[in-house]
């Protein structure tokens, strides 16, 4: 159980994720622990695991099978301690910087010589587009910023969407009437394609068990960020389509949070490996922010895990994790052991800002 499926199958050396694609708001307030608490985090660029030390826990293992996302954390960890909050978002590329390599600089002083090599080769990207744009997911996203989409709308037209004070009629409207041109539906159908995305975003391994047409679920998504939502209050959707963050941040880089985390990054406990070898320590856990790992899973391996999660789980604990588009939610084998909870998944999927993921989902573990 040690070992991880998709280890197996997809590569885990390079920077797959420089920032994460997960609403640490909705995570946090499903999650709902009390302070004190035992947490574990998927690392993936290390911003919601950072996101929950603000929920006040003992400590929260984060786990990852790459050794490039733990390093992505650990980079954030130095850069926390030794940037104030201006520095710490003209680094990661939230804001224009004239000066982000002396900000690496001093930053990566006090990392291993390992890991100061390992940014070393990064630093004219870092330099460039920030810590935050040099994962292959965002590399993804410039491709379609500077070559695809100016093809499709006017800066102004881009600027637009982000105007601030719409109603949700007034944002319905401009996205039906000014957005979704065939050029903008065009690009969608080739750009958020399967073969697309599998080979410039993210992996091909991670669509195995995909159902349905990508770029069919990434419209219905971007309506939901569009319209249901204000598009000026989400950071997400302005770095994909502007590569950089306006006043809207994630959670963890948020100034109302800057000071807490700094105060608590000692709770964090970072081990390279699997969630299944976590769980196969003995373990126990009060919460589990377990990314969207599943969709990567066969059925029969998914049951599996889903039940040495909750094997490691304290009473009460709440599994959070989320589909993009491979349905996966409480096996039949483990019912009598959880609670669905529809209610928080409800207000979650209505909140969500990183609208990637087609479903949200809260199970608590049976006291």
């Amino acid at each position: 159980m040690a070992e991880s499926e998709i280890a197996g199958k997809a590569s885990f050396e390079a920077i797959r994720y420089a920032q994460l694609w997960e609403d640490a708001d909705v995570l946090t307030a499903a999650l709902g622990t009390q302070p004190g608490a035992t947490l574990v985090s998927i690392c993936s660029a290390g911003d919601n695991a950072l996101a929950m030390l603000t929920l006040d826990p003992a400590r929260v293992v984060v786990v990852d099978l790459s050794p490039a996302q733990i390093a992505c954390l650990r980079i954030r960890i130095s850069a926390y301690r030794a940037l104030d909050h201006a520095a710490f978002l003209e680094l990661m590329g939230s804001r224009p910087s004239a000066r982000r390599g002396d900000l690496l600089d001093r930053v990566v002083q006090t990392l291993p010589e390992t890991e100061r090599a390992f940014w070393a080769e990064r630093r004219e990207d870092i330099v460039a587009h920030g810590l935050g744009g040099v994962g292959k997911f965002e590399r993804y996203f410039r491709v379609m910023q500077r070559y695809l989409l100016p093809l499709v709308h006017s800066r102004d037209t881009i600027a637009a969407i982000f105007q601030p004070g719409k109603s949700r009629q007034e944002r319905e409207h401009f996205l039906d009437t000014r957005w979704n041109s065939w050029r903008w539906n065009l690009l969608l159908r080739g750009f958020f394609s399967r073969f697309t995305m599998g080979r410039l975003g993210r992996d091909p391994a991670f669509f195995d068990h995909v159902e349905g047409s990508v770029a069919g679920h990434v419209a219905r998504r971007i309506r939901h960020a569009a319209v249901d939502l204000d598009p000026a209050l989400n950071p997400y959707l302005r770095w994909i389509l502007t590569g950089s963050h306006g006043e809207a941040l994630p959670m963890a880089w948020r100034a109302e949070h800057y000071e807490t985390i700094r105060d608590r990054l000692d709770r964090l406990d970072i081990r390279q490996g699997s969630l299944e070898a976590f769980v196969s320590t003995g373990e126990k856990a009060d919460g589990f922010n377990l990314s969207d790992i599943f969709e990567y899973m066969n059925l029969q391996t998914f049951a599996a895990v889903y039940g040495s999660v909750v094997a490691a789980a304290q009473p009460g604990a709440r599994l959070v994790y989320w589909n993009m588009m491979a349905p996966r939610r409480l096996p039949p084998a483990h019912a009598d052991r959880m609670l669905r909870r529809p209610d928080l998944e409800a207000l979650g999927k209505a909140a969500d800002k990183a609208f990637f993921y087609s479903d949200f989902v809260v199970e608590e573990v049976l006291a």
